[in-house]
């Protein structure tokens, strides 16, 4: 059975792409890191691809805001691509930066409702979080407990115009556990931790899973259920 390939885009100041890149392989994935400069000098065709992962970091440093010139770039240069993938219902993946660029390309959640601003606290926030997973797209279908990873970034609060929209189709797949402040750490309405296009297809969430996909990867391992992220990896590579 052929490995599907992951293609993975990388934009100056993206840092986080060989963990996302190591996390897909080992969920038996074959992941490609691509600068964005050989998308645009068509190098590389996402129609090569079966998997589309965006990582985090920060992009451009951040300029103009969180994921945003990440977004445009990915829209501008690739954006025929990105909706032939959406619409074939390859699966699509944001974590963090990633997960801002999505949600700046209009792909997530996918009705131009939503967008992702400063944290709540107004400083970057860095901790291990635990997340509550519903099982209402690909990406979740398979999770019955809680995963555990770290968060990472400054500008991840989840504000959404129609968010009773999005959780009536069940849109919201990742929710913060703990409820408040510091469990969420960026103060989402409630406790928006990961959101999915109608499909289920495309997923975006803020906290890092590429980040304990191992078990010895967190500082509690022995003390707590291991929360261990690598299913969610899995899954999107069963349905891909």
């Amino acid at each position: 059975m052929m490995r599907p390939r992951v293609l993975i885009p990388v934009a100056l100041g993206t840092n986080r792409d060989a963990d996302l890149a190591d996390a897909f392989r080992l969920a038996g994935a074959d992941p490609e890191s691509v600068p964005i400069a050989a998308l645009r000098a068509g190098d590389r065709q996402m129609e090569d691809y079966q998997i589309l992962a965006v990582p985090g970091g920060f992009s451009y440093g951040d300029a103009l805001g969180a994921g945003r010139l990440l977004g445009l770039d990915l829209m501008g240069w690739f954006g025929d691509q990105l909706a032939a993938a959406a619409a074939s219902g390859k699966p699509i993946f944001g974590v963090c930066n990633g997960f801002q660029a999505l949600v700046r390309a209009g792909l997530l959640p996918g009705d131009g409702t939503a967008t992702l601003t400063e944290n709540g606290s107004d400083r970057f926030e860095c901790r291990w979080v635990a997340m509550q997973p519903n099982p209402a797209s690909v990406w979740t279908a398979e999770l019955t407990e809680p995963l555990r990873c770290p968060v990472a970034h400054g500008e991840g609060q989840f504000v959404s115009a129609d968010l009773g929209r999005i959780e009536k189709r069940n849109g919201v797949v990742l929710r913060y556990l703990g409820g408040g402040y510091p469990a969420n750490p960026n103060g989402s309405v409630g406790d928006v931790a990961g959101v999915t296009d109608p499909t289920g297809m495309i997923l975006g969430l803020m906290p890092h899973p590429e980040n304990h996909i191992h078990d010895w990867q967190d500082p509690l391992r022995g003390r707590a259920p291991s929360g261990n992220c690598l299913p969610l990896f899995q899954a999107g590579v069963r349905a891909a």
